[in-house]
């Protein structure tokens, strides 16, 4: 997989910490200037620990976590994370990750619904599926289990200098990814002011089921005549092959300020340069007459490269029973895709030991300059072209509740519900009077649910 059902196009998931880079701990007592710690300038969002003795600790599972995702219809998974540390005399930490999750359900393939039955042919060549008349095609084949690896090596360096280090590395059925990444941050005025600067390479190797589409090559059908030998000549000639991959460099500069004792800013830059193999080879669209009737289906292809900047500004504030945080987020790329994001959180303390928090989150963005929601067979065929909703117009809007618990031995039980919603819009495509009958923009519902252990 290239994006995970639950991403937007920039790669922003609707259940965690949406804001690149940088994080803010959560405050441990309510009421206390201490409570807005500063974290690290990790990519992988794993903050500096400070050590909690003077003697090396042995091994300590950290957090564990189970989560539930489920689209309406369409795409369901359940994800298991366990964290563990160990901290030195030294005061460095090294924090080790592991998650696995299981995804399985039905995805939108790109095409549009038609008035009669379609029948498409399987990612791998092996068979066939048909989707009724009037429905939104969408994909049964979407499995797979993830299992990912990571460490990070927080180190203090003589103050005020700190500095981290990770890697990473995942398994999929047919993506694998391996990572790096590296940050510093350096204190000024008695720390009140932080500066931190970090950096990130990522290197993912591709393996599509049968094999990568030729760009905009015209899916094969299998007819009564078909032989399984003629059938699959014709099919090898849409390949272009086996494998590729993907290589990104991500970088990040910010400035943390605290204000007073109880509310700080933070705002920082990032830059991403993906290049590679960057088509969903699972994707195509409908190739479509002046009435909307669709005459072939054609493989997606998008450009080979992608250049990302994002604009990021917070604050957070100590209230009296609780903390409050509102963001802000701007990205833009050179697929002509932008988009903006408030989000906000506010967790209010009943008691010392028990909290709710609530969780908004609003996100709009424009089209990628080669979205088209369908092709024409009476039009030249383009360079680029994806039907991909989650690189066309889209707003979506989040609503979450969280409850936890700091229990004895600084323990703490949560638990998070989350509504999400995924409207996707016409970019302004003139719709044939063929498919105006049809709901070509259905959004999406999730439910997410999490419940997370600390120790």
């Amino acid at each position: 997989m290239q994006l995970t059902p639950e991403e937007d196009a920039n790669g922003q998931t609707y259940a965690g910490e949406s804001q690149p880079g940088v994080k803010l701990a959560p405050p441990r007592k309510p009421c206390i200037a201490g409570a807005l710690a500063l974290a690290s300038c990790s990519l992988l969002g794993q903050g500096v620990m400070a050590a909690e003795s003077n003697d090396d600790q042995d091994w300590q599972l950290v957090d564990a976590a189970l989560m539930y995702y489920g689209e309406e219809g369409r795409v369901q998974a359940i994800e298991a994370i366990g964290t563990a540390k160990k901290t030195y005399a030294d005061e460095t930490v090294l924090d080790v990750k592991v998650l696995l999750d299981s995804l399985t359900g039905a995805s939108a393939s790109g095409a549009v619904p038609q008035g009669q039955e379609q029948t498409f042919t399987r990612p791998s060549g092996d068979g066939q599926y048909s989707i009724a008349a009037g429905e939104t095609p969408l994909d049964d084949t979407f499995h797979d289990t993830r299992l990912q690896l990571s460490a990070n090596w927080s180190q203090p360096q003589s103050s005020p200098w700190k500095t981290n280090l990770g890697l990473y590395g995942s398994k999929e059925f047919d993506y694998n990814a391996f990572g790096v990444n590296a940050g510093a941050e350096r204190g000024f005025n008695k720390d009140n002011t932080t500066l931190f600067a970090g950096a990130a390479y990522s290197f993912d190797i591709l393996e599509p089921e049968g094999g990568r589409p030729k760009p905009l090559s015209a899916m094969v059908l299998r007819t009564a005549d078909d032989t399984e030998a003629s059938f699959r000549r014709a099919f090898a000639l849409t390949r272009e092959g086996g494998s590729d991959d993907k290589r990104t460099l991500d970088l990040l500069l910010g400035l943390t300020q605290v204000l007073n004792r109880r509310w700080l800013l933070q705002a920082n830059y990032g830059l991403s340069s993906v290049e590679g193999y960057l088509t969903d080879p699972y994707k195509f669209l409908s190739q479509v007459d002046a009435a909307g009737v669709a005459r072939a289906y054609r493989y997606e292809h998008r450009p080979d490269s992608r250049l990302k900047h994002s604009f990021f500004l917070m604050t957070k504030t100590a209230l009296d029973s609780g903390v409050v945080d509102v963001s802000y987020r701007y990205n833009r790329d050179d697929w002509r895709l932008s988009s903006h994001t408030l989000e906000s959180h506010y967790r209010y303390y009943f008691s010392g030991s028990f909290y709710g928090q609530l969780h908004l989150r609003y996100y709009r963005q424009g089209a990628a300059e080669f979205y088209r929601p369908w092709l024409l067979t009476d039009q030249a065929l383009p360079e680029f072209a994806s039907a991909d909703y989650r690189i066309g117009e889209l707003t979506t809007y989040t609503l979450g509740l969280k409850l936890g618990r700091r229990l004895s031995g600084d323990r703490e039980l949560a638990f998070r519900l989350e509504f999400y919603r995924q409207q996707p819009h016409n970019n302004g495509t003139e719709i044939p009077e063929g498919l105006q009958a049809y709901e070509l923009f259905p959004s999406v519902r999730v439910i997410s649910a999490q419940i997370s252990y600390a120790f």
